[in-house]
């Protein structure tokens, strides 16, 4: 990996940053805040699967998907959400070098494994609960909003949650396809 590479990791990393932050917005509102992941896979998926075509090289992926858990482990999180995103980040990484990066199914499949890494973040609910709450009241979420999650957040919702979370990855990977074929490559981007 050279210089050049790491440069284009920082600038994706800035543009899915700022996506997922517009995206995270939907938590606002609790029930909504359930199907961030996904939403977030669906469109998402455009700028890694540009990414994965613009850098396909070892551990790119996997360096881009490690960033924001790492950041927001800095900023407050428990190790769950690291921890949960190298798993997904680790099968992501995987599919992505049995394709060589140029199998449009194995992308697909690592941009679903992406899509899970902030999984983590609502498994730190129910693995290190006093942890989460200290961090809700940091940011100044009402008690109540904490409450209505904790009620909405189980094993069971959290297997739904993964689940779309991969999902939505497969779904923006179908939609970074077809948007980098009509547009990126017609600007000769890629």
């Amino acid at each position: 990996m050279k210089i050049k590479d790491l440069v284009t990791i920082g600038i994706f990393f800035v543009i899915y940053f700022v996506v997922m932050f517009a995206v995270g917005m939907i938590g606002l509102i609790p029930i909504l805040f359930l199907i961030y992941p996904s939403v977030l896979g669906i469109i998402g998926g455009t700028i890694i699967m540009l990414f994965i075509a613009k850098v396909p090289k070892p551990f790119a992926l996997f360096i881009l998907g490690m960033l924001s858990p790492l950041i927001m482990f800095a900023m407050g999180h428990s190790f769950v959400l690291p921890l949960v995103s190298l798993v997904f980040m680790i099968l992501a990484e995987v599919s992505v070098r049995m394709g060589k990066f140029k199998s449009f199914k194995c992308n697909a499949i690592a941009n679903g494994f992406f899509s899970c890494w902030l999984t983590g973040g609502f498994m730190q609910m129910l693995l290190v609960k006093d942890h989460y709450k200290a961090l809700y009241e940091k940011t100044g979420m009402s008690e109540e909003y904490f409450h209505t999650m904790e009620a909405l957040i189980s094993w069971q919702s959290m297997a739904l949650i993964v689940l779309g979370a991969f999902l939505g990855g497969i779904i923006g990977a179908f939609i970074g396809k077809a948007m980098l074929k009509k547009h990126f490559e017609k600007a000769g981007i890629v």
